[in-house]
């Protein structure tokens, strides 16, 4: 960057890129905890995987964000899914490679992976 015209056109670049955060009622939130205990059991990949998978497929209504302790030490990494109008899905001891089968079968074809959940891991 030589020239403020040039960092102008980057901050334009940016913000064409960010969404409003004013309505987000239609758009499914992907939240991947990254506490400590997140980290050291492997959740920066498959943050990572989650986010090079929703630019690749360009989905539009779909957010990838991190949060801290999500409060399940013994099942991270922990993704959480938040879509609007249903019920919150909690993915657990997830990998970059299970993070690329949820983003087809769940937040493009509608189909929870059910295998990958903490309902299915804690019985």
């Amino acid at each position: 960057m030589k020239t403020l015209e040039e960092l102008m056109a980057i901050k334009e670049k940016t913000k064409e890129k960010m969404t409003v955060r004013e309505d987000q009622s239609d758009v499914t939130r992907v939240v991947v905890g990254m506490a400590t205990c997140g980290i050291a059991a492997g959740a920066r990949p498959v943050l990572n995987a989650f986010m090079d998978e929703v630019e690749k497929r360009h989905l539009q209504n779909v957010t990838v964000a991190q949060t801290g302790c999500i409060g399940m030490c013994q099942y991270e990494p922990i993704v959480e899914i938040m879509e609007p109008g249903k019920e919150k899905v909690t993915y657990v001891k997830m990998t970059a490679e299970k993070a690329a089968r949820v983003v087809t079968d769940h937040l493009v074809n509608g189909n929870v992976v059910t295998e990958y959940t903490v309902g299915a891991i804690a019985k």
